[in-house]
Protein backbone atom coordinates (compact mmCIF):
# COMPACT_ATOMS: atom_id res chain seq x y z
CA UNK A 1 0.00 0.00 0.00
CA UNK A 2 1.20 3.49 -0.76
CA UNK A 3 2.98 5.23 2.13
CA UNK A 4 0.44 8.06 2.44
CA UNK A 5 -2.47 5.57 2.55
CA UNK A 6 -0.74 3.59 5.30
CA UNK A 7 -0.17 6.79 7.26
CA UNK A 8 -3.83 7.83 6.92
CA UNK A 9 -4.99 4.41 8.13
CA UNK A 10 -2.65 4.47 11.12
CA UNK A 11 -3.70 7.99 12.11
CA UNK A 12 -7.38 7.38 11.22
CA UNK A 13 -7.31 10.70 9.41
CA UNK A 14 -8.47 11.67 5.93
CA UNK A 15 -5.82 12.33 3.31
CA UNK A 16 -5.26 15.99 2.55
CA UNK A 17 -3.14 15.47 -0.58
CA UNK A 18 -5.83 16.13 -3.19
CA UNK A 19 -3.21 16.16 -5.97
CA UNK A 20 -2.54 12.43 -5.37
CA UNK A 21 -3.78 10.12 -8.15
CA UNK A 22 -5.45 7.91 -5.50
CA UNK A 23 -7.40 10.76 -3.86
CA UNK A 24 -11.21 10.65 -3.92
CA UNK A 25 -13.65 13.03 -2.28
CA UNK A 26 -15.11 10.44 0.12
CA UNK A 27 -14.31 10.94 3.81
CA UNK A 28 -15.61 7.52 4.94
CA UNK A 29 -12.65 5.96 3.10
CA UNK A 30 -10.19 8.65 4.27
CA UNK A 31 -10.30 10.22 0.77
CA UNK A 32 -8.20 7.40 -0.69
CA UNK A 33 -9.19 4.87 -3.35
CA UNK A 34 -6.55 2.41 -2.05
CA UNK A 35 -8.09 2.52 1.41
CA UNK A 36 -11.57 2.13 -0.10
CA UNK A 37 -10.51 -1.08 -1.82
CA UNK A 38 -8.69 -2.37 1.27
CA UNK A 39 -11.68 -1.69 3.54
CA UNK A 40 -14.45 -2.82 1.20
CA UNK A 41 -12.92 -5.35 -1.18
CA UNK A 42 -14.89 -5.79 -4.37
CA UNK A 43 -17.49 -3.08 -4.85
CA UNK A 44 -20.58 -2.77 -7.00
CA UNK A 45 -20.84 -0.17 -9.73
CA UNK A 46 -23.23 1.74 -7.45
CA UNK A 47 -20.65 1.85 -4.65
CA UNK A 48 -17.89 3.00 -6.99
CA UNK A 49 -20.18 5.61 -8.55
CA UNK A 50 -21.06 6.99 -5.11
CA UNK A 51 -17.38 7.38 -4.20
CA UNK A 52 -16.46 9.02 -7.52
CA UNK A 53 -19.62 11.15 -7.65
CA UNK A 54 -20.58 9.72 -11.04
CA UNK A 55 -23.63 7.87 -12.30
CA UNK A 56 -23.46 4.10 -12.26
CA UNK A 57 -24.04 4.20 -16.02
CA UNK A 58 -20.87 6.27 -16.51
CA UNK A 59 -18.87 3.93 -14.26
CA UNK A 60 -20.16 1.02 -16.34
CA UNK A 61 -19.05 2.77 -19.55
CA UNK A 62 -15.56 3.32 -18.12
CA UNK A 63 -15.39 -0.30 -16.98
CA UNK A 64 -16.37 -1.62 -20.43
CA UNK A 65 -13.82 0.61 -22.15
CA UNK A 66 -11.05 -0.50 -19.75
CA UNK A 67 -11.92 -4.17 -20.33
CA UNK A 68 -11.93 -3.60 -24.10
CA UNK A 69 -8.45 -2.05 -23.92
CA UNK A 70 -7.14 -4.89 -21.76
CA UNK A 71 -8.55 -7.47 -24.17
CA UNK A 72 -6.90 -5.66 -27.08
CA UNK A 73 -3.52 -5.73 -25.25
CA UNK A 74 -3.89 -9.44 -24.56
CA UNK A 75 -4.66 -10.19 -28.20
CA UNK A 76 -1.67 -8.10 -29.36
CA UNK A 77 0.70 -10.21 -27.25
CA UNK A 78 -0.42 -13.49 -28.86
Amino acid sequence: MKLCATKCLEEKKSCEESDCRQWIDYCKDFNCSRIAVKKNGSMTLQEVAKRLQLSHVRVSQVEKEALRKLQKKILEKK
